[in-house]
């Protein structure tokens, strides 16, 4: 299974739409794991248009938002369990807070966003997984999202991808 993993999008207030080649890359995916800031609820109508969503709020996201989602959610996809959190705070010790949100759950995943920086690193048998951000320059190196794929309770891949 294709999982495409975002963050941060902040539609309208840093862009009207994602950028074309994500848009594009949304049509091959089986799912779609958003780490909150969404920021309209229109928006993430838009998003299942391509496919489910799974999602969380983030300390941007509307009140209608904040009212629909919650703060963290917990998916099995393909045999792994993945965490989904926005995150908050400094980008320094990020990781410890949002793993803490999840402490007991035997998660192999978790997603996470708010610091718009990109990251992939596996913290023992957990992969933590931030996408940076596609729309919002603010503290990002570049525009980015990820995408993972499962099968048979594996991460096959997990890669951060570069908007250009």
């Amino acid at each position: 299974m294709k999982i495409a993993v975002i963050s941060d999008t902040h539609i309208p207030q840093r862009g009207r739409n994602l950028p074309p080649y994500l848009l594009r890359f949304l049509e091959g995916v089986s799912l779609i794991l958003h780490a909150g800031d969404i920021t309209e609820w229109w928006f993430l109508e838009e998003l299942m248009k391509y496919a489910p969503v799974r999602a969380v709020r983030g300390n941007m996201d509307s009140p209608l938002v904040r009212e629909r989602l919650s703060d963290k959610e917990i998916v099995e996809v393909e045999g792994v369990k993945i965490g989904i959190a926005h995150g908050e705070g400094s980008p320094a010790g990020i990781e410890e807070r949002v793993g803490k949100l999840f402490n007991g759950e035997n998660l192999q995943v978790i997603v996470y966003g708010h610091t718009h920086q990109p990251s992939k690193e596996w913290r023992g048998e957990v992969l933590y997984f931030n996408p940076g951000s596609p729309t919002d320059w603010v503290f990002a190196p570049y525009f980015s999202f990820g995408f993972m794929e499962l099968r048979e309770g594996k991460i096959i891949e997990a890669e951060i991808l570069k908007v250009d």
